[in-house]
């Protein structure tokens, strides 16, 4: 486990004030997916906030890189966040879905996303709560505000990961 924070001292976290003419942004957004059957992390930063048409982008990035390596078939664990049960969302995954099955019969590659969402209020049934949990706690750093580039930085590097560029509308 890679960890910033010393290793003896118990980890506190402060609020950090920010300066007004820090033009930095005060979260940072990111899409994951938890593949449990090999515990990898598929993770994808956002340049602003989520919302569905970056869901879209990320889902269509999700399904190249699986539909390579052969996959077909994609369960994905979702909560009721809007941008994961958005209309547009909604929409893009039936049509998806819908060339897919037509690729199938023409012989080409394809990932059907089937999405199951959890009931509201209820993360402990979605296996990446514990991955973002550890990954939090290992990037933490209690004494310093990071810059988006460095928390996403130290996430990538949490998760074993190359750096990818983010995500944006």
């Amino acid at each position: 486990m890679h960890s910033w924070a010393e290793a003896d001292q118990p980890l506190r976290l402060n609020e950090v004030e920010s300066e007004k003419s820090d033009g930095e942004a005060k979260a940072l957004c990111c899409y994951g997916l938890y593949l449990a059957a090999n515990h990898q992390m598929l993770l994808r930063f956002v340049a602003g906030r989520a919302v569905g048409s970056l869901t879209i982008a990320f889902l269509d990035w999700v399904s190249n890189q699986l539909a390579e390596k052969g996959a077909r078939n994609l369960v994905m664990i979702w909560d009721n966040a809007t941008w994961h049960t958005s209309r547009q969302v909604r929409d893009w995954l039936k049509s998806h879905n819908q060339q897919v099955r037509i690729d199938w019969r023409a012989g080409k590659p394809g990932l059907r996303i089937i999405p199951c969402f959890l009931p509201v209020r209820s993360p402990w049934l979605n296996s990446i709560e514990p991955c973002w949990l550890h990954g939090k706690r290992a990037v933490v750093e209690p004494t310093a505000k990071l810059s988006g580039t460095e928390l996403s930085n130290r996430v990538y590097h949490y998760f074993d990961l190359q750096p990818l560029s983010f995500l944006a509308q």
